[in-house]
């Protein structure tokens, strides 16, 4: 699971003293997991802050809690602390926090949701949208949902057959249409409200 140097729990147990609260603990957990844009977040803890489900990864004097999404990001991550003269470092290594790519026995809508969340959402964000996998059927057809900035765009055909559909295609032939079941009217904040601009995906 998530291994911590003994360095590393002798940091923690400093900072840990140094707040001066019964029971406090540590809690890990992985931002935008699955992305190019993963990242990790420690912050202090109490009892109350806990969802319950987190996995428990004791160490000497505390306890470190990974948040129960992030397990399967963090399996296999290291966390180490490297003293120095300017106060040392704290680095961790999560090899599998930016996901892993589908292996060849994953099924189609496993490499779909691969690609929408390494690819094509990072490259929306900028929009402000996001874009998920509804469902893909035995002839591979797609159907995708938008969300965010995208929800209600006036771009959003452009952005899903001159974008997304061509990415999908071009790394997965076995799709045969990508259509989109949007409820547009229902957009809060599209990023285009007329049919001005370009597609969100280059």
């Amino acid at each position: 699971m998530l291994s911590i140097s003994d360095t590393a729990q002798q940091h923690f147990r400093r900072l840990l003293e140094q707040q001066a609260i019964d029971g406090l603990g540590i809690r890990i957990k992985a931002i935008h997991a699955g992305t190019p844009k993963a990242d990790c977040v420690l912050e202090f803890c109490e009892a109350a802050d806990l969802a319950g489900d987190e996995r428990e990864v004791p160490c000497d004097g505390f306890v470190v809690f990974v948040d129960a999404a992030s397990v399967p990001y963090l399996d296999g991550a290291e966390l180490d602390y490297t003293a120095s003269a300017t106060g040392g470092q704290l680095t961790i290594r999560a090899p599998k926090i930016k996901g892993v790519e589908p292996g060849p026995d994953a099924s189609l809508a496993e490499r779909i949701e691969y690609l929408l969340q390494t690819e094509i959402n990072p490259q929306i964000a900028s929009h402000g949208g996001r874009v998920s996998l509804v469902s893909v059927d035995a002839e591979g057809l797609v159907l995708l949902r938008f969300g965010g900035g995208c929800h209600g765009c006036g771009m959003a055909d452009v952005t899903l057959k001159q974008g997304i559909e061509r990415t999908l295609r071009s790394k997965l032939p076995q799709i045969s249409a990508v259509r989109d079941v949007t409820d547009h009217a229902g957009g809060q904040t599209p990023y285009y409200r007329g049919h001005d601009g370009a597609s969100a995906v280059r």
